[in-house]
Formats: C-alpha cells, structure tokens, sequence
C-alpha cells in the first residue's frame, strides 16, 4: 500500500503538525503578551518560536541508512 494513500498515517502526521502548530501558538501568545525586547523583527521572533516548537514536539526525519 502506497503510504501518501495510508490514512493511519495521514492521520499521524496530522496530529504531529498539529502538536506543533499548537506548542507555536503557546509560544507566541505568551511572548507578545510579555512583550519581547528582542531586536528582532516579529517575523524573524515568529521563526524562532516555530523552531523551537518544532524541536519540543516534532520528530527528526532521517534520509538513508543508519550507519554505526
């Protein structure tokens, strides 16, 4: 079975990126509501927590073979 077509897995990683975009959001309401004095354009701030959603909730996709 071709594995774009699996809706297990489609389902999987829906719930993946949306853990993410939800860890994202968290991140973002709080630092605008603290209000950030970083020197940094909000895009570049919106980046940043996008990052570090992403390191929190996503998994690190690997291409290749596992080398010892």
């Amino acid at each position: 079975m071709n594995t774009v077509a699996d809706p297990q897995d489609l389902a999987r990683r829906f719930n993946e990126n949306e853990a993410v975009w939800r860890t994202f959001e968290r991140k973002r309401e709080r630092r605008r509501t603290l209000g950030s004095r970083a020197p940094f354009s909000e895009v570049a701030l919106d980046d940043l927590d996008w990052a570090e959603a992403e390191r929190e909730c996503g998994k690190v996709r690997c291409v290749g073979k596992f080398m010892p």
